[in-house]
């Protein structure tokens, strides 16, 4: 996938899609840049990257990617942060095996 390319279009998109809703455009950019406050900024970028491989969001990565990187974010800093990431997803996919259970109980009726 060429990253830069992928995203001009995506934003694009974006572009076309806050001229027909303003207003979702406006709320989301009013969540979006809220200051961090507590958070370095890199450390911020490094959650929201964790955050984009769980929800799987192209436009995220490349969004927080290069801002991980504008505020200094090594790849071996990317890595660890992504560890966690995956671990999560692996503990949460452990953890939702207990509510299939749950529900083969309450719809096995042998």
């Amino acid at each position: 996938m060429n990253w830069e390319e992928y995203f001009s279009n995506l934003m694009s998109r974006v572009g076309d899609f806050a001229k027909l809703a303003p207003e979702t455009m406006r709320g989301l950019n009013t969540i979006g840049s809220a200051p961090a406050r507590h958070l370095d900024p890199k450390i911020h970028e490094l959650i929201a990257l964790s955050v984009a491989i769980t929800t799987r969001c192209d436009g995220c990565i490349a969004a927080h990617v290069q801002e991980a990187l504008k505020h200094g974010a090594t790849r071996e800093e990317i890595a660890e942060a992504l560890g966690v990431a995956i671990s999560l997803n692996a503990g949460a996919a452990l953890t939702y095996t207990a509510r299939v259970f749950d529900a083969v109980s309450a719809f096995d009726k042998s």
